[in-house]
């Protein structure tokens, strides 16, 4: 396995360490070291639609989707864990489809704080929302 191979699945243990993350279904499909850039994807649960029979997405999904793709876009970066100390969501049209897919993006990386965009696509492609988190970032080693 590459080192690229190996952050992957190290991402996706940690995401699948999580029960809600794992029930959530959140998958991570690429990494580019380089552009500091993490993919995931979310498959569609009737858990998540926003209202019965609509095939809609509710925010509350594509917002956990964000938070935990900027936190651990910011995790394959730092080398090291990250939590949540603030995040925001910008909706920008209705979402449906099976599933959808978030890019997070490292903005900036400090010593004990890390701050990461999100955009979240539909099946389609189409771009239904973005977000910006800062994150805490444990200790170096």
């Amino acid at each position: 396995m590459s080192a690229d191979q190996d952050l992957v699945a190290a991402l996706q243990a940690q995401c699948d360490a999580s029960p809600f993350i794992k029930f959530a279904g959140v998958h991570v499909t690429a990494l580019d070291r380089e552009a500091m850039r993490v993919s995931f994807r979310m498959p569609f649960k009737p858990e998540f639609e926003r209202g019965a029979g609509t095939g809609q997405w509710h925010g509350g999904p594509i917002a956990s989707l964000i938070d935990t793709a900027g936190c651990m876009a910011l995790i394959a970066v730092a080398g090291r864990g990250a939590g949540t100390i603030d995040f925001r969501t910008d909706y920008l049209r209705p979402a449906g489809g099976p599933f959808l897919d978030a890019v997070g993006m490292v903005r900036r990386t400090g010593r004990t704080m890390g701050v990461a965009d999100v955009d979240v696509f539909d099946s389609a492609g189409k771009l239904v929302a973005t977000g910006r988190g800062s994150f805490f970032v444990e200790a170096g080693k």
